[in-house]
């Protein structure tokens, strides 16, 4: 064969792999026809490629005999050599060169000659790996073979770009599914409509700041007619957040069910929540029983504030005092008694998590309560659905275009004769 049937057939062989890597999905088939190509047109005897591991900044062999798996450092060796410098590097004589490792030969039994390195850069220039052939069998690689394991390289460089761009998105497909169901199992547990309670309207509403957030809020029917209402906010927000939220929200439905008075109530629950929740983490919860018949709410508040109470009459928002630290802290943390509140024909009480008090403006400034008040007050006779919407508005027009940093929950209690 003359040198330039020679050419013609590598570079037919070249055309071959860049016409694989337009229709094969997968990388480690493409690696594999690459390595057979390289071994073909380069005549010798393995060829292996290393990837880069970013994170831990290592190069690993993704396709080699007897070495896969293999690790180390980047700059470590032939392959880091080439890796770091971006150059092809030949080796006439392995065991003459200082940068050549010869445990792998030692563990393996095979003994290598001479060696072509070449990096594998992608379509941005980034590299992501060397592709390296061992042991030429006529004589010592050439200024063909370097040209030929550019071309080969630039192909595979490519492909493994490709690739990681597919597995990325292929894993935040997966991710955004996951998280979707995530989502709709926390919202079918939020109350789909408040309770009907004589002389009383309620509302509730969230929006969380990711797919799933940190804050609940819920509804339970006790005897003589009462209600309990449960507003809560753990430390964070996304799915973490979420499963703590969804097991206190649990505790309380399970153990005000069961009769408890409320201090017992939420003791019990802030014991429970600390055998489950991680140090540093901990959820504010305010828990009340609004008594229709009296007209009256007895809540306590575990670091849950500010709850305001907003006077018709006079116009006038007072902020109700919490009584201890948030849920799940310590266990044996003794709460002060809770608080009886009478409520008045009018009156609002509005109980919403730090996200609208603490959503700043464009100059770092908070929302913060004064602004709410406003919002009551312009209320008059609004249903509490329309008082929450009315809220949410004021808070992203304030905003003016800042993210939501924080989930949002309100429940708002109205009474209206």
């Amino acid at each position: 064969m003359t040198d330039s049937d020679r050419r013609v057939r590598d570079l037919m062989a070249v055309l071959d792999i860049a016409r694989r890597l337009a229709v094969t999905p997968e990388l480690d088939p493409l690696l594999a026809a690459i390595g057979e190509s390289a071994r073909s047109v380069l005549g010798c005897e393995r060829v292996s490629v290393f990837l880069h591991d970013p994170h831990a900044d290592e190069l690993y062999v993704r396709l080699g005999a007897d070495i896969l798996g293999v690790r180390f450092p980047a700059d470590r060796g032939i392959a880091g050599a080439a890796f770091k410098t971006g150059a092809v590097i030949v080796v006439p004589d392995a065991y003459a060169d200082p940068r050549f490792n010869p445990a792998v030969d030692r563990e393996t039994g095979y003994v290598t000659r001479n060696i072509l390195t070449c990096p594998l850069v992608g379509w941005d220039g980034v590299p992501v790996g060397v592709m390296q052939a061992v042991n030429k069998a006529a004589g010592p690689f050439d200024a063909w073979d370097e040209e030929l394991c550019r071309a080969l390289a630039a192909q595979a460089g490519t492909a493994i770009q490709r690739q990681r761009l597919l597995d990325t998105w292929r894993e935040k497909q997966k991710q955004d599914r996951e998280l979707a169901i995530a989502r709709m199992i926390q919202q079918r547990q939020l109350p789909v409509e408040p309770p009907r309670v004589s002389g009383y309207e309620l509302a509730g509403w969230n929006q969380p700041a990711e797919a799933t957030g940190g804050d609940f809020f819920d509804y339970l029917p006790l005897s003589g007619g009462r209600v309990a209402i449960a507003l809560g906010d753990a430390t964070g927000h996304g799915v973490g957040p979420a499963l703590m939220t969804t097991a206190c929200r649990a505790l309380a439905r399970a153990v005000l069910s069961g009769g408890d008075d409320l201090p017992t109530a939420v003791a019990r629950v802030n014991r429970l929540l600390c055998d489950e929740l991680d140090p540093g983490h901990f959820v504010t919860a305010f828990f009340g029983v609004l008594d229709p018949a009296a007209h009256r709410l007895t809540y306590l508040s575990a670091g849950q504030g500010p709850i305001l109470l907003y006077r018709a009459a006079a116009r006038t928002a007072a902020e109700l005092p919490t009584h201890g630290p948030p849920l799940g802290v310590m266990p044996d943390l003794p709460f002060d008694p809770p608080e009886e509140v009478d409520l008045w024909p009018g009156d609002w009480l509005v109980m919403m998590t730090d996200g609208f008090y603490e959503w700043e403006g464009p100059g770092g400034e908070r929302f913060g309560s004064e602004r709410l008040v406003r919002v009551l007050r312009d209320a008059g006779g609004s249903a509490p659905a329309e008082v929450i919407r009315s809220a949410y508005a004021a808070v992203t027009a304030f905003a003016a275009g800042t993210p939501q940093a924080d989930d949002l929950t309100a429940v708002v209690v109205r009474r209206t004769v």
